[in-house]
């Protein structure tokens, strides 16, 4: 029996690669604003008014609740806290 190997958890469970993609920028994005959280010692309320949204979209950024979130929302909460966002794009081996 061969073993299906993949790069990431996301193109093993998403049903396309479309979508894989997706998760794998949304999930990329929400890590690097947690550290940020982190990093700087707000609170849920003080990370909430630096992100301009509410202290319960932050716990549920905390708490790893990736479906909540779009990359339109997570690009503007990092906007909002004067953090850039830097992109490339890799052509697939």
């Amino acid at each position: 029996m061969k073993i299906k190997r993949f790069s990431s958890v996301w193109d093993a469970i998403e049903d396309t690669s479309e979508e894989a993609e997706n998760m794998k920028l949304r999930s990329q994005l929400m890590t690097q604003l947690r550290q940020y959280i982190t990093s700087t010692a707000l609170s849920q309320t003080e990370a909430a008014k630096v992100f301009n949204v509410t202290q319960p979209r932050i716990s549920d950024l905390v708490r790893g609740k990736i479906n909540l979130f779009t990359i339109d929302t997570l690009v503007n909460m990092a906007a909002a806290a004067g953090l850039r966002i830097e992109m490339q794009l890799l052509a697939t081996p």
